[in-house]
């Protein structure tokens, strides 16, 4: 469910026409419903009714300073994989207690940052990072919280890309490695083993891989027990999928039972790290058609936004749908590519599939963007960065601004031998 609708032939956000913020904000841009995201995110909290949990929203999917204040002040803690996110989560009024640090590369600076902080824990993907974490809580004079990232080795049946519970994938240890990791934790002076990670991958349709990933770690929780290693906190990670075109994904009501029964007879914390399944549906990249191309053997669509500022489609040949933002009627879809103005043949927002058909100056809304959008772009080609804009009710805000020319070489300088 989300906030974007059409009226009159308009598509609105909320109570705002989008024709309207383009108006003001000029195109190419990137827009966000704050009744979706407070929505999705008490409902996937509520869907939890019951459990001790924690849901830290993955700050990975969308860091825009103005969502993490909205999720701050909803009550939710953070995953983060850098330093830089850990400083956008404080900034936003995030609880250091709320936060929990996932990666496989995090620097000595990153981990003492974390520490001085208090953050909730540190989930360790390796034997080098578990002794680094211990040197550096040794100089800082405390004890470090950590998990242990298991990898469950369960096919989450999504893009090779996003898979992150396989054997041949870089995160996390097998259940042996694993043990071996947590005994030499549990010797550590400087160490406070908390817990268990484990995290699968991303954009998942179906509740059972989590459920098994789950079964599969309570082999190891119950062999650290018999050791007298207590197992405090299970973080099953995120990875729900949304629906961008025909995806069923479970409800969080049915992800939750399947987290329950994989959880059933343990007395534990529960973490989870929601993000795409909070943010993906809540955005929209507003994008205006610059020219109309027909060439020998398919038509092209060029509009204002490129590969820099959504690369999903470019990266993973992921689908968005593709909504006129003013409709008109009689017109149908037309078969074309919605092209960038990148020199890259892989610069295209849709391809090879119906879209509108859009004359130049039309607004398009490319749907499902609110998860990754922003957050992987670049200023490849020069390009600016895109303003993103928050609407609520019946006002909008830019959150963003676009960056300047200007903007593009501040921090650069010129050697004097040049």
């Amino acid at each position: 469910m989300h906030h974007f609708q059409y009226v009159q032939g308009r598509l609105c956000c909320e109570g705002v026409r989008i024709e309207d913020i383009a108006d003001r904000v000029g195109t190419p841009f990137y827009l966000y419903s704050h009744d979706t995201l407070t929505r999705h995110f008490n409902a996937f909290h509520e869907a939890f009714d019951g459990i001790d949990r924690l849901v830290c929203y993955s700050a990975k999917a969308n860091s825009s300073q103005a969502i993490l204040t909205l999720f701050a002040r909803l009550g939710s803690g953070l995953d983060i994989v850098s330093g830089g996110e850990l400083f956008r989560g404080l900034t936003a009024g995030f609880d250091p207690a709320k936060i929990v640090y996932s990666g496989v590369g995090k620097t000595a600076a990153e981990i003492d940052s974390a520490l001085e902080h208090g953050i909730c824990m540190l989930n360790v993907e390796s034997r080098p990072e578990l002794e680094l974490i211990n040197q550096r809580a040794a100089l800082m004079g405390c004890r470090a919280p950590i998990a242990v990232r298991v990898n469950p080795d369960v096919d989450p049946k999504t893009h090779p890309y996003i898979s992150t519970g396989l054997k041949k994938n870089k995160f996390g240890l097998t259940s042996q490695a694993a043990l071996d990791v947590y005994r030499d934790a549990h010797r550590m002076t400087h160490i406070d083993v908390k817990g268990i990670d484990c995290h699968i991958g991303s954009q998942i349709t179906e509740a059972g891989p989590f459920r098994d990933a789950l079964l599969r770690l309570r082999g190891l929780i119950d062999q650290l027990a018999r050791e007298k290693i207590a197992i405090r906190v299970v973080d099953v990670g995120g990875g729900l999928g949304i629906t961008y075109r025909d995806e069923q994904p479970p409800h969080p009501k049915a992800y939750a039972d399947a987290i329950r029964e994989g959880l059933a007879g343990l007395d534990v914390r529960l973490v989870l790290e929601p993000g795409r399944v909070i943010v993906g549906n809540a955005g929209v990249l507003v994008t205006r058609v610059l020219y109309r191309k027909e060439g020998d053997h398919k038509s092209f669509m060029v509009v204002d936004a490129g590969m820099n500022d959504l690369i999903r489609p470019s990266l993973y040949d992921a689908h968005h749908d593709v909504w006129p933002v003013c409709e008109a009627a009689g017109r149908r879809p037309i078969l074309a590519d919605i092209v960038g103005p990148i020199c890259e043949t892989g610069d295209f927002l849709s391809r090879d599939r119906e879209v509108p058909d859009a004359p130049p100056g039309d607004l398009l809304a490319v749907m499902s963007a609110g998860a990754y959008g922003f957050t992987m772009a670049s200023n490849y080609c020069s390009r600016l960065r895109l303003p993103e804009v928050m609407v609520r009710n019946d006002a909008f805000d830019i959150i963003r601004k676009r960056q300047t020319y200007d903007d593009l070489i501040a921090g650069e300088s010129v050697p004097d031998f040049l």
